[in-house]
């Protein structure tokens, strides 16, 4: 085969070379995937995405999938109507419909909660930019929705979504918009703000006019505040009142019917900037800082009642939502989910990672698998719970020993770790150059251990005392470029590697010898099938496609399925072996940028993927 016009030699085993032809056709296989569950949630760059739904279930995103997961029950459910990252969403409280953006080719999608149905499309074609914020209208039934591009003018537009017709659209503002709502009371009133400002846009006809917020006006009550450098968050009392945070931890109310003067304010109310702001069913207000990572609850005059804290780990608060009773909700910039009271603390129920992940392997015996990525996190998941490890370097590849005992860690920086996956102790540690460990794999019989490096060497080490102790016996020298992907032979005698330059290299393990002979090779069977390039996989590519285009590859351990990840947000499900060109594959959406990584769990129930720029995980069930 041919990659960028290189010629790939690939080897027929003796069995298939009498009945091998280009022409016979693959089929498809009779299982497809279908998402059963999405780890994480986009917290690190987006804002008021965390709502509880009359369903019970709490709604957020993550990639392109926006997530409808029911905590007591442990079920999630998934509207994959986008096809690019999700950016912001807004739901209407008195019925089901929820709306949603994606970036990419930007629009709104207006759909239903209850049978994920999308009901209509507005904007396809009108917006620039990706869509920064949407809301629904209050008073009127949600009849209206509005929303603000983030072209260079910051576009604010009004829409009768039923009808898909624009009503009215304005210039914003030149500088950065993040957030815009309708008043709760007044169907024609849009309040918007953003970096130092707060706007009262009143709508007639199809004019909107602005009113801009005076933070500057001194009279016999307050004394002068400086203007904010950004205005985060709005939220309405119960008596039509605005209420704002901003970048300098201070909360101001905004009396309705005069909303351009500020009638109270509460300064310092936290250090740094405020995020969020919930005004619970009680008329009470909840407030969520950024640097001092608190959530403080205030009284009806705003005098402060009682306060939580978000434990380091999960970072600063980025929205706020009202569960049942007294619960709350807070959503965090390192993408994860607490649930809490006043009365009590905050937990998580719900982790992600916070940068690009790349490592990624099961457990050789149980439902769990392990993940790594570049914000020094290794986490240990299952499908119910999941156990975070730590390392000290970001994290690129990871593989389990076959006892299941212990994990390798392979990072960004020539560095990589052997880990306790009962203890979360470091066994050992060694560094292999300085260049990006690309893949850490054990020989099936757990003898070995075999380091593949970004300098282009692979490193062979033999393992003793059940993984936990480690001697180099080879250095595998002979590729041109990068070490990418490298698979064991199931005697655990041979390696098979690719490079970056598209190369198909063989080895010894016991000594790292390049082998040669196409002879020696040819019939050898393989433990597993990561390697994106051989003569059983070669039909994943497509015609023309770039030699990048693949990141991944995994085959189920019955031998009749291979998932792909490209670089283009898909998960590829193809019949095995797929060694004719062009094969036919199923073709699964919901990641929004490459995917990185994919692996079958133990037994096949299901497949793992994980995506880089989306820093999200999806598990797939086989049906």
């Amino acid at each position: 085969m041919f990659l960028r016009g290189r010629p790939i030699t690939m080897h027929i085993p003796d069995q298939l070379r009498e009945s091998y032809s280009l022409d016979h056709k693959v089929a498809l296989p009779e299982r497809k995937l279908k998402l059963q569950w999405v780890y994480g949630y986009r917290g690190r760059d987006c804002r008021s995405n965390l709502y509880l739904l009359p369903t019970g279930e709490i709604v957020y995103f993550n990639a392109s999938v926006v997530v409808l997961y029911n905590v007591e029950e442990q079920q999630q459910r998934h509207y994959l109507g986008h096809n690019d990252d999700v950016k912001c969403y807004n739901h209407m409280h008195i019925t089901q419909w929820l709306f949603s953006h994606q970036a990419l080719q930007p629009h709104v999608r207006v759909w239903d909660s209850v049978s994920l149905n999308t009901l209509h499309v507005i904007g396809a074609g009108v917006f620039d930019r990706a869509v920064t914020c949407v809301a629904f209208s209050k008073s009127n039934g949600g009849a209206h929705l509005c929303a603000v591009d983030d072209a260079n003018d910051h576009i604010l537009s009004v829409w009768d979504w039923q009808k898909e017709k624009q009503l009215a659209e304005v210039k914003c503002s030149n500088d950065s918009v993040l957030g815009a709502v309708f008043h709760p009371m007044e169907a024609n009133l849009i309040v918007t703000c953003g970096k130092s400002h707060i706007n009262f846009w009143t709508m007639e006809g199809s004019t909107l006019t602005k009113r801009q917020g005076l933070f500057e006006v001194c009279n016999i009550y307050f004394s002068k505040h400086e203007k904010p450098k950004y205005v985060l968050c709005i939220a309405f009392a119960g008596n039509g009142d605005a209420i704002t945070g901003d970048s300098s931890g201070n909360i101001y109310i905004w009396a309705k019917g005069h909303y351009i003067f500020k009638v109270q304010v509460v300064s310092g109310a936290h250090e740094g900037g405020i995020f969020s702001l919930c005004v619970l069913k009680d008329g009470t207000l909840v407030s969520g800082g950024g640097k001092d990572r608190r959530v403080l609850l205030w009284d009806h005059d705003y005098r402060k009642k009682s306060e939580i804290e978000v434990p380091e780990a999960f970072g600063p608060v980025r929205t706020l939502a009202e569960g049942k009773q007294d619960e709350l909700f807070v959503g965090t910039t390192r993408n994860a989910v607490l649930r809490g009271s006043f009365s009590g603390s905050l937990t998580p129920i719900v982790q992600g990672h916070t940068d690009e992940l790349w490592g990624l392997d099961v457990h050789p015996s149980t439902e769990q698998f392990v993940t790594c990525g570049q914000d020094k996190q290794v986490y240990l998941w299952d499908t119910s719970s999941h156990l975070p490890l730590w390392s000290k370097d970001p994290g690129r590849s990871v593989g389990f020993h076959p006892s299941g005992t212990v994990l390798a860690v392979g990072t960004m920086t020539g560095r990589w770790l052997v880990l306790d996956t009962d203890t979360r102790d470091l066994v050992s540690m060694h560094t292999d150059g300085n260049e990006i460990i690309s893949a850490v794999k054990y020989s099936p019989d757990g003898a070995y251990l075999a380091v593949a490096s970004h300098d282009n060497f692979v490193y062979i080490y033999s393992v003793t005392e059940n993984g936990r102790k480690y001697s180099r016996v080879g250095k595998c020298t002979g590729h041109s470029s990068f070490v990418t992907h490298l698979d064991w032979s199931t005697d655990s005698q041979f390696i098979v590697t690719n490079s970056g330059d598209y190369e198909i290299l063989f080895w010894e393990a016991s000594s790292g010898k390049h082998i040669t002979s196409a002879d020696a090779v040819r019939n050898l069977e393989w433990a597993t099938s990561t390697c994106v390039l051989g003569f059983n996989v070669f039909g994943i590519w497509p015609e023309g496609a770039d030699g990048t285009d693949i990141n991944a590859l995994c085959r189920s351990h019955d031998n009749n399925l291979l998932a792909s990840a490209d670089d283009f947000g898909k998960v590829h499900l193809f019949s095995n072996p797929c060694s004719q060109p062009r094969a036919p594959s199923h073709i699964n959406g919901g990641h929004s940028s490459h995917v990185t990584n994919v692996a079958f769990l133990h037994d096949d129930s299901h497949l793992i993927s994980t995506g880089g720029k989306d820093t999200s995980i999806l598990q797939w069930v086989l049906a």
